[in-house]
């Protein structure tokens, strides 16, 4: 008994620890400390197989930006980046708006995602803010080539475009100041249905000799977590590249705070992100080209992940293009696959993807028919205890045999309460008796606990259930509960089960199981909604499953025990022994004495035998034939006594 449940608090114990050191791991605290960048040597072009646009390409320096940040309140909005003519998008999908200085992203609403702060709002993944910023840059790197701090103008002069019905696309075409004989046109396509948006220059050479650019294209964000996670549910904020030969590998903001970020740079293949919950946004470069990639801290809480490309030779009177694709949208695994390789890896289940994966699509299926996510959870839960089920039931028919044989198992204890050793041997013997397995119990429980912990990070991070309804009260289950039902629900649910399971025998672990519900629901407070239906519905079912058990048992103990006091079975053994009360050793004890009372009334015997022999001869004389007769012996008892009786004295 003491084993299973010291088993089965270790294993509760080490999944919240892994869970909770997860949860720690992914937490970035933002730059501490300011780190200037490195200032430019004045020349566009670099050596390196392909430049980098670093320090010069800074959105502004270090100094600059680390006094702006400090010195100001949030609630003010400084001067950070320059500020040019705004450039409004709307399509189906998002809205944005395109400054012209640079000719940036500076804004990128989604439509289909509500503000945490105001629901009437599309949530904004790109903004220039103090208190949170992040934005898309681009540009050209050789002499006379604009870069991300060129002032653009807006080729129509329209400063307000939209996707009007039967348009499948919108294009805003900006124009960067013509420079020595080169033309560079910068063109942005937002398509209907889509969260990709096509960034494309457009290079036109009347220089009079060969040009050789590279482009490049990056995201700026600081170190901040967006709001609205929770307490006690976070995951990870900051860089992401992907190659075929690294795989997925973050990188995070205190590696780069350190100089310690190791990541692949050249390749030709893979992409490079910036994560958050629920959200990301991408450079997505075509398949088979060469780049490089880089992240690095350029001021104090600024940091940039981006890609470097090559342009090509364009010879003069020539005219050519590079483009990129730019995602900005949702964690929706089943589309981001589809864009690039590896691109649903930023749906980061850790460890457990294997399992998570198969386990959202299941989920997805259920939701295609049902169109509530919730009931979805619910169906889940059923299939999975399901799979489950005959794992479940022997775990629960051990626990029933335990729940049974508990007073037995506590009488060994309290008989052997001085000898430990022997109480284990006689509680081992009972249990082979019995054919009872301790462990039998935790076995079952430990194979399904990976599968639990995926699915608990499955529903933890789909942003499918952000501001997905339930009923009635629970409009969103990416959120906890606003009134806290589910969570003490769940804490009657836990109370009942323990009930079920047999009870522990140490009184510590018994205050422990005590102690339990309340501290769980209490725990449960802070998740989602959606992670404390799914842990109901699966302790539910695990009520039902262990409450049947539990009765199976307890009505075949109880025929056993009637048949047994009929006189019906045969032998006896340990647990029939404890049954009458008597021991071996006590039965042992109960016979010396009664053998030793017994020679004592012997002793008494045999000495009135004697005291009456000698009263008869002092009376009547003795013949000559009964001199001749032998004297009887004594009984052996009686010759014992006498000994027993001479050595006492």
């Amino acid at each position: 008994m003491e084993t299973r449940k010291l088993i089965l608090i270790i294993i509760l114990s080490t999944s919240l620890l892994l869970l909770w050191e997860s949860w720690q791991k992914e937490i970035q605290p933002p730059a501490s400390q300011a780190i200037p960048t490195p200032q430019a040597d004045g020349s566009s072009q670099r050596h390196d197989p392909l430049p980098v646009p670093g320090d010069e390409l800074a959105a502004t320096s270090g100094s600059e930006v680390a006094s702006s940040i400090d010195g100001v309140s949030p609630s003010v909005t400084p001067n950070l980046f320059e500020i040019g003519e705004k450039v409004h998008v709307t399509t189906d999908m998002v809205v944005a708006e395109i400054d012209t200085a640079g000719g940036d992203i500076r804004k990128l609403g989604l439509l289909k995602h509500p503000s945490r702060e105001d629901e009437t709002q599309p949530y904004e993944l790109l903004l220039d803010q103090t208190a949170r910023f992040q934005i898309s840059q681009s540009g050209l790197i050789g002499d006379d080539l604009p870069t991300h701090k060129t002032k653009y103008t807006v080729d129509s002069n329209k400063y307000h475009y939209e996707l009007n019905p039967g348009e499948d696309s919108v294009s805003i075409r900006l124009l960067a100041p013509e420079k020595n004989g080169i033309q560079v046109a910068k063109i942005y396509t937002f398509h209907r249905g889509s969260y990709v948006i096509d960034v494309k220059f457009e290079i036109t050479n009347h220089s009079g000799e060969t040009i050789l650019p590279f482009s490049y294209f990056q995201m700026l964000r600081d170190a901040k977590e967006p709001t609205g996670q929770g307490f006690l549910v976070h995951s990870y904020t900051g860089p992401a590249l992907y190659t075929e030969e690294e795989k997925f590998l973050k990188v995070k903001f205190s590696d780069l705070d350190k100089n310690k970020a190791e990541y692949p740079t050249n390749a030709d293949n893979g992409w490079v992100a910036m994560l958050e919950h629920y959200f990301l946004t991408a450079w997505l470069p075509e398949q088979g080209e060469p780049r490089e990639y880089y992240v690095k801290q350029l001021a104090h809480n600024q940091y940039t992940a981006g890609v470097i490309a090559p342009v090509g030779a364009i010879e003069t009177g020539r005219t050519q293009a590079v483009s990129m694709p730019f995602y900005a949208g949702p964690q929706e695994q089943d589309k981001l696959a589809e864009l690039s390789p590896g691109l649903d890896l930023t749906v980061d289940y850790g460890w457990l993807t294997v399992l998570a994966k198969p386990l959202f699509w299941l989920l997805s299926f259920y939701h295609s028919y049902v169109d509530n996510w919730g009931i979805a959870i619910i169906l889940l839960t059923v299939t999975v205890k399901l799979i489950f089920f005959p794992l479940s039931a022997a775990g629960y028919r051990s626990m029933a045999k335990l729940r049974v044989v508990t007073p037995k198992l506590q009488r060994i204890r309290e008989q052997y309460a001085s000898d430990r050793q022997r109480m284990h041997q006689a509680m081992m013997e009972f249990y082979k008796q019995e054919k009872i397995n301790p462990l039998g119990g935790c076995l079952p429980i430990l194979v399904q606990i990976p599968v639990f912990i995926a699915l608990f990070w499955t529903l933890l991070a789909a942003v499918e259930l952000r501001y997905a309804p339930l009923a009635l009260w629970i409009t969103d289950m990416s959120v906890p509960d606003p009134y806290y039902v589910l969570p003490l629900i769940m804490g009657v649910s836990m109370y009942i089960q323990s009930k079920l399971s047999p009870k522990p025998t140490d009184p510590i672990q018994a205050k422990v199981m005590q102690i339990m519900p309340v501290a769980f629901s209490i725990f449960f407070f802070f998740f989602p909604a959606g992670l404390v239906l799914y842990s109901l519905c699966n302790n539910i079912l695990s009520i039902l499953q262990q409450w049947q058990i539990t009765r199976m048992f307890e009505k075949k103990s109880e025929e056993e025990e009637e048949k047994k006091s009929k006189g019906k079975t045969k032998g006896k053994g340990i647990a029939d022994d404890l049954e009458s009360g008597a021991s071996e050793e006590t039965q042992q004890l109960t016979h010396a004495k009664n053998t030793e009372a017994t020679e004592d009334s012997n002793i008494e015997d045999a000495e009135l035998i004697e005291k009456e022999d000698e009263s008869v001869k002092s009376k009547k004389p003795q013949s000559e034939s009964e001199k001749a007769k032998p004297k009887p012996k004594p009984a052996a008892g009686a010759r014992r006594s006498k000994g027993r009786k001479g050595r006492r004295k």
